[in-house]
């Protein structure tokens, strides 16, 4: 069997997309819903909001630092149906012991635990995406990746609300245990997918660690490549503060659900944007276009929110914005495929995953240190994010590219 024949996505037979769906929707509700369930677990059960915050932290720092490891592990390991639904499993399983051990063993011994689950956990979001280029034939993989991308959204909207609901009612150690439950499920899915083990060359297929810096520098001359990244990671700046922004307007508007409301609302938004990207797809001939104007278009509601003086037109306003990151998000995920080296891809995709986390998590630690500048100063900060987001990737799309 050739290399080229190997690796050649299916193109026959049942479509795998909907397996594999249902395995990303389980895993990553699990992954968003688990940063709920920890949090209340340890209020319920330890009365320590700090482990909770802290157990958290753990499992989500992991995401950032261990990606670009976790990536280029993907990529050398010749049987990925076997390492990427092992660790989903894993993951899983992780999720079922701290939900037994939080409050009931030492500290430590859980964030220990929480960091190791979070070192499996960008498997979970890029890693699988990844995947697809080699499950879906080309012609299917523009419609597949914003399929890729509601799963996204309908985990981040499902994962939180599962965990709170089922904490409140049942217990945070079951609503843990649950999320954790549906990771396995969505592990053992995976096993299902038929894709063939990478061929063996003379040299082998090895980890090694040059290869970490060569998927950076990709990065850094890829021009399409290091666009959309890079802005896409600088637009994280100002949606990492969106909740600290949405708690702020709660209590202008004097209207309780807005806190969560706002949230739900983008959420939702992009939702809507990525199952109307997924039907009638658009540029799919140069999808770092469509990132960056994306980008652009999102901006244009958040600018508005401070002329609005009520909850409700404000949410629609959310909404609008959450619509224009749904095909933006697709065709992010598109262009990693696209103008991403074969032998890198899950790096790439795990490591773009990464640094937009890491940007999320810095603008909300902004947002909450200059809460004090008022509403409309801060969502005039996210605004303006998207658009510096924006004109970046048109910058590093239009300079030089350095060998």
């Amino acid at each position: 069997m050739s290399p080229a024949t190997a690796t050649e996505p299916r193109t026959t037979g049942p479509s795998p997309l909907p397996v594999y769906l249902t395995s990303a929707i389980l895993a990553r509700t699990a992954d968003e819903g688990a940063r709920v369930a920890l949090v209340m677990l340890a209020a319920q059960r330890a009365g320590s909001a700090a482990l909770g915050g802290a157990s958290v932290a753990a499992l989500m720092i992991p995401h950032v630092a261990a990606a670009p490891v976790v990536g280029a592990l993907a990529d050398a390991v010749r049987h990925r149906r076997l390492f990427h639904a092992g660790a989903v499993v894993l993951y899983g399983a992780a999720l079922a012991a701290l939900a037994v051990l939080v409050g009931r063993a030492a500290d430590l011994v859980v964030l220990v635990l929480a960091a190791a689950a979070g070192c499996v956990a960008p498997l979970l979001t890029g890693g699988l995406t990844g995947l697809l280029g080699e499950l879906i034939g080309e012609e299917r993989l523009s419609r597949a990746f914003s399929a890729d991308a509601v799963s996204y959204n309908l985990a981040g909207i499902c994962g939180p609300a599962v965990a709170a609901a089922l904490g409140t009612a049942v217990g945070a150690g079951v609503a843990l245990a649950a999320l954790g439950a549906a990771a396995t499920a969505g592990g053992f899915l995976l096993f299902s997918l038929r894709l063939r083990p990478r061929p063996v060359t003379r040299t082998g297929r090895r980890f090694r660690w040059a290869e970490l810096w060569r998927c950076v520098a990709e990065l850094a001359r890829n021009r399409p490549l290091r666009s959309v990244t890079w802005g896409s990671g600088v637009a994280q700046l100002g949606v990492g503060g969106l909740p600290v922004v949405s708690v702020l307007l709660a209590g202008e508007y004097h209207a309780s659900w807005a806190t969560g409301g706002l949230m739900t609302a983008f959420a939702a938004g992009a939702l809507a944007g990525s199952l109307g990207y997924a039907v009638r797809p658009f540029g799919e001939e140069r999808p770092e276009r469509v990132v960056l104007w994306g980008l652009l278009a999102t901006g244009v509601p958040f600018a508005t929110v401070p002329w609005i003086g009520h909850a409700l037109p404000a949410a629609a306003l959310f909404a609008l914005a959450g619509c224009c990151t749904g095909p933006l998000f697709s065709a992010l995920l598109a262009s990693r495929q696209r103008y991403a080296p074969t032998a890198a891809r899950t790096q790439i995709f795990t490591l773009g995953a990464g640094i937009k986390s890491t940007f999320a998590a810095a603008g909300a630690a902004v947002a909450g240190a200059l809460s004090g500048l008022g509403t409309a100063t801060l969502l005039w900060g996210v605004a303006g994010c998207q658009v510096l987001a924006a004109g970046l990737g048109v910058v590093l799309l239009t300079g030089r590219s350095r060998g």
